[in-house]
C-alpha cells in the first residue's frame, strides 16, 4: 500500500520535484519542530503567571487550551486555503501568525491579551498538515512516507523541548516576555528556511472557504471546553454549564449538517468516520489527550512546594525542562528509528507499541511520583512511546487514502488530537481544582494520580485501537515473481 501511494505521488497533476529534498525536509522539519515547541512553551510558567495575574487555575490553564482550541479551528481551514493558493504561500503565513502571536505575548501585561496572543500563535499548528502536502508533491516517491514520518515526530520531540527552552529562559528573568521574544526569533528563522528550501507544486483547486463550518466547529469546541474548565466552580448541574453543554450539542449537530451538505467541507466527514479513517482519528485524539495531559500535570506536579502540599519536588522552571530532558532524547531517537520500526511492522502495529510505552509511563508516574528520578524515568518511557507512535500516526492517517486527499486526511487528523489535547487541558484542570488543599490553591496528590490513570488508559486505547487496526487492514505479503 506504501509503495502505490508514493506511486501516486510522483503522477498527481503539478507535481514538481524539489532538487534538495534533504534541505526541503530540514526546513519542513524546523518549521513544524517551532510550531510544536510554542504550544508547551507555556507550560511551565502556568504557576508562576498564576502568581503574576492573580488568577485560579482554571483561568491561567486557558493560556494553553487557547493555542490548542485556535489550532483545531485553524487547522482544517488553512489547510483548504493551501488547497486554493499553495501550500508553501500557507505556511510562510501561518509563521507569520506564529511570529505576530509570540509578539504580542511578549508585550503582554494582562491575561487576557497574553491569551490573545496564544491564540494566534495556535494558528501556526496548520504547519504540520501544509508540510506533508508539500512533501506529497515534491519529494522523489521512495522518500514520501519516511519524510511524512519524520515530519510528523516533530509533533512530540518540539513539545517536550519546549519546556527546557523556557527552563533555561524563566531561569535567568522573573518575566514570560523574554520567552516569547525567544519564540518569535525561532518562527521567524524556520520561515525563512521555508522560503528559501521549499517550492510551490501542486494542482491549486478552486472554491470558497468553510467559513460557516469553521464558526460552528469553533462554537462547540468552546462550549464544550469551557463546560469542562468551570464546572468545578459554577457546579455540574448549575444552569450554566448544562447551557454550555447543551450549546455545544446543538452547535455540534449544526456542523455536521453543514458539513455533509456544503460543497467544499471543512472537513470531510468520510475521510473523519471512514471505515479506515475512524481508527486512525480515534487513535490520535486519544493520543493527543494523553500527551499533552501529561505534560501540563508534570509540569505543575514538579513546582508544587513539598513543605506546603507533603508531595511535589519543589522544583523551578528550569528544574521541569531537565527532568523531562530524557524524554527529549528518547522521542528524538526513536522518532528516527520509527521507519525501520513500520517497515517491519506496518504503521499501525508500531503506532500499538508506541502507545504501550506511553501508557506504561503513566503507570510508572501514577504509583512512582517522590524522587527526580521517578519523573526521569517516566520522562524516558514516555519519549520512547511518542517517539515512535507520532512517527507511526502520521502514516497511518495518510496511507489508506487516495494521494491527491493524503493533505485533508493529515489536517483532520491533526485537528482530532490538537482537540484531544484541548480537552485534557480543560479536563486536567477540572480534575485539580476538584481536588483542592484546605487553605490554599494547591491541588491533592489524588488529583494527580487520577489524572494520571486517565492519562494511561487514554494510551492503552490507543493500542488496542491501532492493533486492532492492524489485524483487520493486515497488509498482504508481497507475492514473488516467477524466475
Amino acid at each position: 500500500m506504501t509503495e502505490a501511494v508514493a506511486t501516486l505521488a510522483a503522477e498527481r497533476p503539478g507535481a514538481r520535484r524539489t532538487a534538495t529534498p534533504g534541505l526541503t525536509l530540514l526546513a519542513l522539519g524546523a518549521a513544524g519542530l517551532v510550531v510544536s515547541l510554542q504550544q508547551t512553551l507555556v507550560l511551565p510558567l502556568l504557576p508562576r503567571l498564576q502568581q503574576t495575574f492573580d488568577t485560579s487555575v482554571t483561568a491561567v490553564s486557558w493560556v494553553f487550551t487557547a493555542t490548542l482550541l485556535a489550532g483545531a479551528v485553524a487547522t482544517p481551514l488553512l489547510s483548504r486555503f493551501g488547497d486554493m493558493y499553495g501550500k508553501r504561500r500557507m505556511i510562510t503565513v501561518t509563521m507569520g501568525l506564529l511570529v505576530a502571536g509570540s509578539t504580542v505575548c511578549a508585550l503582554s501585561d494582562s491575561l487576557g491579551v497574553l491569551i490573545a496572543g496564544r491564540a494566534l500563535q495556535g494558528a501556526a499548528a496548520a504547519v504540520i498538515p501544509l508540510a506533508i502536502g508539500i512533501i506529497r508533491d515534491t519529494f522523489p516517491r521512495e522518500r514520501v512516507m519516511s519524510a511524512i514520518g519524520i515530519v510528523s515526530a516533530t509533533m512530540g520531540v518540539g513539545g517536550s523541548a519546549g519546556m527546557l527552552v523556557t527552563g533555561v529562559i524563566a531561569d535567568r528573568t522573573t518575566s514570560h516576555h523574554p520567552v516569547f521574544w525567544i519564540s518569535a526569533g525561532m518562527a521567524g528563522l524556520a520561515m525563512l528556511l521555508v522560503v528559501r528550501f521549499t517550492v510551490e507544486a501542486g494542482e491549486r483547486r478552486g472554491g470558497r472557504p468553510d467559513v460557516a463550518g469553521a464558526l460552528l466547529l469553533a462554537g462547540w469546541l468552546v462550549g464544550l471546553l469551557l463546560g469542562i474548565s468551570q464546572g468545578n466552580s459554577w457546579g455540574w448541574t448549575d444552569g450554566r454549564t448544562l447551557g454550555l453543554f447543551a450549546a455545544a450539542v446543538v452547535l455540534c449537530a449544526a456542523w455536521v449538517l453543514v458539513e455533509r451538505r456544503v460543497r467544499e467541507p471543512l472537513v470531510h466527514l468520510r475521510l473523519l468516520t471512514g471505515p479506515k479513517s475512524l481508527s486512525a482519528n480515534l487513535a490520535s485524539v486519544l493520543l493527543g489527550f494523553a500527551m499533552f495531559a501529561a505534560f501540563t500535570l508534570v509540569s505543575n506536579l514538579i513546582q508544587t512546594p513539598s513543605d506546603v502540599a507533603g508531595y511535589g519536588l519543589s522544583g523551578s522552571v528550569l528544574d521541569v525542562g531537565l527532568y523531562m530532558l530524557p524524554s527529549t532524547v528518547t522521542m528524538l531517537v526513536f522518532s528516527v528509528l520509527a521507519g525501520r520500526f513500520e517497515a517491519r511492522l506496518g504503521p499501525a502495529f508500531t503506532l500499538a507499541v508506541g502507545a504501550t510505552f506511553a501508557a506504561l509511563s503513566y503507570v510508572w508516574l501514577a504509583v512512582n511520583h517522590d524522587t527526580p528520578l521517578d519523573v526521569m524515568i517516566f520522562s524516558g518511557i514516555q519519549g520512547i512511546g511518542f517517539g515512535i507512535a507520532y512517527a507511526a500516526l502520521g502514516t497511518l492517517a495518510v496511507e489508506h487514502v487516495p494521494m491527491h486527499q493524503s493533505g485533508i486526511a493529515s489536517g483532520i487528523n491533526s485537528l482530532v488530537r490538537t482537540a484531544g489535547g484541548s480537552v485534557a487541558s480543560a479536563a486536567t484542570a477540572a480534575i485539580l481544582t476538584g481536588s483542592l488543599i484546605a487553605g490554599t490553591s494547591i491541588p491533592k496528590v489524588d488529583g494527580y494520580v487520577v489524572s494520571f490513570v486517565i492519562a494511561s488508559i487514554a494510551a492503552a486505547l490507543t493500542a488496542t485501537i491501532a492493533a486492532v487496526h492492524g489485524v483487520r487492514h493486515r497488509r498482504p505479503a508481497p507475492v514473488p515473481l516467477p524466475r
